[in-house]
């Protein structure tokens, strides 16, 4: 089972900044290593058959049914792609259409700033992306960035919040 594998000690830590895939430094190819990598893959496809209708399962009832914790989405997707896209991904309860924000003609900096008009300065904000535009716009308004660039950052995220981190 996948579950209990400890994929801290299997050498697929990527130390390269802004790292694409997390993959091992060891000889890419060997035996080894492609059984490792099989079975990050299996891990990966065994934690999206499993959340797949149950994106919130992902972050535990402690977070997701927090009630004064929102979800915000800002995508450089037109409006209405990304309200269907959600839908599709089963999104719909994470978040609610008042918190979809497209910022095809304005920018994610300019609904940054509608955001914290609308719930104030004094809430805590994490911005969670893999692009620099949101990591500027994180920076600019002193919130918290968190970087997605694969399965690992996922699974850090998730642990962070456990832990309440953040």
């Amino acid at each position: 089972m996948t579950s209990t594998y400890n994929f801290s000690t299997d050498g697929f830590h990527s130390t390269a900044p802004g790292a694409s895939l997390c993959l091992g430094t060891g000889v890419h190819g060997g035996v080894d290593w492609m059984r490792k990598l099989a079975f990050r893959y299996r891990r990966v496809k065994e934690m999206y058959n499993t959340y797949r209708n149950n994106v919130g399962g992902l972050i535990g009832a402690p977070k997701r049914e927090t009630p004064n914790c929102v979800n915000v989405l800002v995508t450089t997707t037109q409006l209405i792609p990304a309200l269907a896209k959600v839908l599709l991904y089963g999104l719909g309860s994470v978040f609610p259409i008042e918190n979809i924000y497209s910022a095809t003609k304005t920018g994610k900096e300019s609904c940054f700033e509608r955001i914290m008009q609308r719930f104030g300065r004094k809430a805590v904000y994490i911005v969670i992306g893999d692009g620099v535009e949101e990591e500027q716009g994180a920076k600019k308004h002193n919130m918290p960035f968190w970087r997605i660039s694969c399965h690992a950052d996922l699974e850090a995220l998730r642990h962070a919040l456990e832990l309440e981190y953040l």
